[in-house]
């Protein structure tokens, strides 16, 4: 078993990371403070093809892999935390499923001006009472002439401040097999955004309200009986989380051990100290241990093998671990750790998110638990 990089690979990292060097380095800080979406940033990227990484030539992607869009994420966040989303939202999440399962019209509609860099995409999923508990969505979706009429409310949704559109999952019948998913441009009618919240991260999103909105046949991506499809998505778009997790806990980690080769108190250099030692050695212990769990989802998916098993397992194991990273190196930086003018406690807000958004450390769990007992087990009385 090899655990190393084909030299395609290593080409294509280390291009990538002089990319993000030559381009990226520089506004790092004030990037990350910024709430608002770097479109200079997703040009630059569009141009330079990290943006469809995965998605066929035809569709105006680079026919790469899933282990490609992962070693992207990593080489653009050693460089610039704040970056690696737009290679997630360029590559995983809801732009996937429009990929993957949208028409030549809304591909053409939407997709080209995504991997472009001139849009984004949103997904609407969570509800005020509808979380982990998905399939509990009441935004419905109601036949109107030759389409359909959309209302209800969706909160946390990630670029819903400035998003084009948004693929919004809806209920056009009852039960689990009664959910789909439309696309909603969010210019349309009947759309309303709240005011502007803020995650502990500092992203912003709005809540969103669709209040009749009318939907034409042609924006359904998938009907009744899709839902199963959308979620089975999600095996894939945890990757990209899970990447994006580990990569801001590496940061982190590097930023310390050339603090602590650096720092001196006492008059010795803090990597002399053994109780940093050891946290150090914790902490690479946990970053190689979940780079391995990666790796070994992303290599299986791209060998048509994606399992809800191997995902599941390493997007729990890399969230607490990066996690765990960042904050031992913020503990070994101390003020200057804990301040905004390092990007260490940057990443340490943001993979805190991560253990939330897109599957839930310990809903993630029940489904590891499933895989252990070879049966589901019911959340609900």
């Amino acid at each position: 078993m090899n655990f190393e990089f084909t030299p395609e690979q290593t080409q294509f990292r280390d291009s990538v990371r002089r990319f993000a060097e030559k381009y990226l380095a520089a506004g790092r800080l004030v990037r990350a403070h910024d709430p608002a979406h770097p479109w200079d940033v997703a040009e630059l990227m569009a141009g330079q093809g990290l943006l469809g990484i995965t998605m066929p030539e035809a569709d105006g992607g680079q026919d790469g892999t899933l282990m490609d869009a992962v070693i992207a994420i990593e080489a653009i966040a050693s460089v610039c935390p704040r970056s690696a989303d737009v290679v997630q939202a360029g590559n995983f999440g809801p732009v996937r499923v429009l990929a993957q399962y949208g028409t030549p019209l809304q591909k053409e509609r939407y997709l080209s001006r995504i991997l472009a860099g001139k849009a984004v995409i949103s997904v609407g999923m969570t509800e005020p009472d509808a979380g982990s508990a998905v399939t509990d969505l009441t935004t419905t979706a109601k036949a109107d002439g030759d389409g359909w009429r959309i209302n209800g409310s969706k909160v946390f949704v990630t670029h819903s401040g400035y998003a084009d559109v948004i693929l919004a999952y809806v209920r056009f019948g009852l039960g689990v097999g009664g959910i789909g998913s439309v696309l909603i441009d969010t210019k349309a009618e009947g759309l309303r955004r709240g005011p502007p919240s803020a995650f502990m991260s500092g992203e912003e999103w709005t809540q969103l309200y669709f209040d009749n909105v009318h939907v034409p046949p042609e924006m359904v991506v998938l009907k009744e009986g899709g839902f199963k499809k959308q979620i089975a998505g999600f095996n894939v778009e945890r990757i990209g989380n899970t990447a994006r997790s580990l990569a801001l806990g590496r940061y982190a980690f590097e930023a310390a051990r050339q603090w602590a080769m650096q720092r001196k108190q006492f008059g010795r250099l803090l990597c002399e100290f053994q109780g940093l030692q050891w946290k150090f050695a914790d902490m690479k212990m946990k970053l190689d241990a979940g780079q391995l769990l990666l790796y070994r989802a992303a290599a299986n998916a791209d060998r048509g093998l994606p399992s809800a098993d191997e995902t599941a397992i390493a997007k729990a194991f890399c969230n607490q671990a990066g996690f765990d990273v960042a904050s031992e190196a913020l503990q070994v930086m101390g003020g200057a750790g804990y301040s905004q003018e390092d990007l260490v406690e940057y990443c340490l807000r943001r993979c805190r998110g991560w253990m939330i958004a897109g599957g839930s450390i310990e809903i993630l769990k029940n489904r590891i638990a499933e895989g252990v007992f070879e049966r589901t087990f019911s959340q609900r009385p």
